[in-house]
């Protein structure tokens, strides 16, 4: 059962449909065992292919994080997800997918060392968050979008430890933190700390350094 299902459901089945949730974390919960690495999670579009920029982007960051020993979360499908787990692949580095069932079949990467398909999206968001020490989000659509500013309220609301948020491509992302200034910050539906949780660069080495830098630091100071 999907969440459109689910949101439909008669009252008289709700208990087995819970149970079938269960389930599912409980298999994704699982998978995160095999996780014994630090890791950080990869967010952007399946819909670019290897000439658009993000890719190029995603996977070096993929490369880098896995030269350093990390995992590579992403939504196991192609695109800026493909490109992050083939760069840790290539790295050296563990290479996670959770994907999703959609009516339009996502079909998993080749660059999987662990893959798991949910059917509902929160359970899958759970264990996105779950062993992640940072987020990094490349261009993208209504998923990346919703990824983000999920995101982003866990860490504002204090829900998930304070961990970094690095968006990648100026040209891309720019307009959407001014409009967050001028609209959000000006008529006081933010506060100024709160733009704070938002790092922007160009540069996938400085994203990675963003991520590793703040698990160090909580490391020491724990």
């Amino acid at each position: 059962m999907d969440d459109r299902e689910l949101l439909e459901t008669e009252q008289h089945d709700i208990a087995r449909e819970v149970a079938m949730i269960a389930d599912e974390f409980t298999m994704g919960f699982e998978k995160l065992e095999l996780i014994d690495r630090p890791a950080a999670a990869l967010f952007g579009s399946a819909r670019i292919d290897e000439t658009n920029p993000a890719y190029a982007f995603a996977r070096e960051t993929g490369r880098l994080l896995g030269e350093r020993g990390w995992c590579v979360i992403t939504g196991g499908g192609g695109g800026v997800m493909e490109a992050a787990n083939r760069g840790a692949q290539e790295g050296g580095g563990l290479s996670v997918g959770f994907n999703i069932e959609l009516p339009h079949e996502q079909h998993s990467n080749a660059y999987l060392d662990i893959e798991y398909t949910f059917r509902h999206f929160y359970a899958r968001k759970v264990c996105f968050v779950k062993p992640s020490e940072g987020f990094i989000v490349f261009s993208g659509g209504f998923g990346t979008l919703d990824e983000m500013f999920e995101s982003l309220t866990l860490i504002q609301t204090g829900k998930v430890l304070h961990f970094p948020c690095v968006l990648v491509g100026s040209e891309y992302w720019q307009p959407l933190l001014e409009w967050i200034r001028t609209r959000l910050l000006e008529q006081r539906l933010l506060s100024p700390a709160d733009l704070d949780l938002l790092y922007l660069t160009d540069e996938p080495a400085e994203a990675v350094e963003r991520v590793v830098h703040a698990y160090e630091r909580r490391l020491a100071t724990a």
